[in-house]
């Protein structure tokens, strides 16, 4: 068996609001498709949904997808996949699946491109590769990677907001959709922050498990304040509090808290987590399977176990596929803690998929299906094409 084809799609998808923080309007930078804060430094928001998938095909039919992850710029990991990925891997056996991992990487090491967009369109060839693999052996790919550790997965809900009233009020709504666990998402003010954070936490009642994420807005000491309210909260971890460069930041502010500092979607290998791990700057490791890829997340995942840390990977804008490549990382994982979601996106990201794994009373599960257990309905990915 041979991989005798290399196609990416650059796909958009429409978007019923405009920015899931309900940040008003005048507080945004306006950029037509794009819009970003004018208040922090922090990241550039599509008002639509975009992405990256990839399609192989062996030589004997079978058809792998994954789903290079490209929440910006959706064209560009499809040109890294189109003329560099496809270059170095057509024509051998898709088992090679973490050679051809380890030599598309070394393709371009040499020339600094060891993140970024090149990792993100590798990453959505390698889970095309290994859906090949497990639909070839007939296997689901959390037993390619040595089998499941548990029978299922607990996961959060993630919203976000600036009004206490309004947060407190999708809280209680995601809770009674079966929800155990919620993740807010807020740049809002510290004092402003602990506000919401209350009004959630007091319509909730002590049961549910809360996270909050600042999206890097914080400095350290600002953050270790934040901190020490949030604990008070009994608040499970504080998410990216400073900037992604400032790992010994990310550690000053791990050993000041009695909460969990988690963090690192930004981190896609082996060798960026390396000095995370070694000064101790994460409770929480949260790689994203859609920029790392399944070879890459397994290996980051062991990393976890041997330094005594749980891993709960991330899912920002990813769709189906992505989701699908993090379930079965985290299936496989001896140290798994929970798993992102957005109960409200997820007819949005599965929506050219006819066949994905879903939540259910707050918990994925994932079947026998052979590959990643999704199914695309393929008229619909050419369709959305742009």
């Amino acid at each position: 068996m041979k991989i005798a084809k290399v196609e990416a799609f650059p796909i958009k998808l429409p978007h019923e609001d405009r920015y899931s923080e309900n940040t008003r309007e005048d507080e945004m930078n306006d950029y037509g498709d794009y819009i970003i804060s004018r208040r922090h430094w922090t990241s550039i928001y599509p008002k639509h949904l975009e992405t990256t998938l990839v399609r192989i095909e062996t030589d004997n039919g079978i058809v792998g997808w994954g789903e290079a992850f490209a929440p910006v710029a959706r064209r560009t990991p499809a040109t890294v996949i189109e003329d560099i990925c496809r270059t170095v891997i057509l024509g051998h056996d898709p088992h090679d699946v973490e050679y051809l991992w380890y030599r598309t990487y070394s393709s371009m090491r040499e020339r600094g491109h060891g993140t970024g967009f090149f990792i993100d369109a590798l990453s959505g060839v390698d889970q095309a590769l290994w859906d090949i693999i497990g639909k070839a052996l007939g296997k689901p790919v959390y037993k390619l990677l040595g089998g499941a550790y548990r029978d299922r997965l607990l996961v959060y809900n993630g919203f976000g907001g600036t009004d206490p009233e309004t947060m407190s009020r999708q809280a209680a709504e995601i809770v009674a959709l079966g929800y155990r666990a919620l993740k807010l998402h807020s740049r809002a003010p510290n004092r402003r922050l602990v506000e919401i954070v209350s009004a959630v936490r007091e319509t909730v009642g002590p049961e549910i498990e809360l996270r909050v994420d600042v999206h890097t807005t914080r400095t350290v000491s600002e953050a270790i304040l934040l901190g020490r309210e949030l604990e008070k909260l009994d608040v499970n971890w504080l998410e990216a509090p400073v900037a992604p460069e400032d790992v010994d930041g990310h550690a000053e502010i791990a050993r000041a808290l009695d909460m969990n500092v988690a963090t690192g979607e930004w981190l896609r290998t082996s060798y960026e987590w390396k000095s995370w791990f070694e000064k101790r700057a994460v409770d929480v490791p949260m790689p994203d399977i859609g920029r790392t890829g399944i070879s890459e997340g397994r290996r980051i995942a062991m990393l976890c176990d041997y330094y005594n840390l749980p891993v709960a990977p991330h899912v920002g804008a990813g769709c189906i596929l992505a989701i699908a490549a993090g379930l079965h990382v985290a299936m496989a994982a001896p140290r798994y803690q929970i798993f992102e979601h957005g109960h409200h996106a997820m007819p949005l990201k599965s929506s050219f998929a006819d066949r994905f794994p879903d939540v259910v009373d707050g918990y994925f599960t994932l079947d026998d299906t052979p590959g990643l257990g999704v199914e695309i309905n393929e008229d619909r990915v050419r369709a959305l094409v742009s």
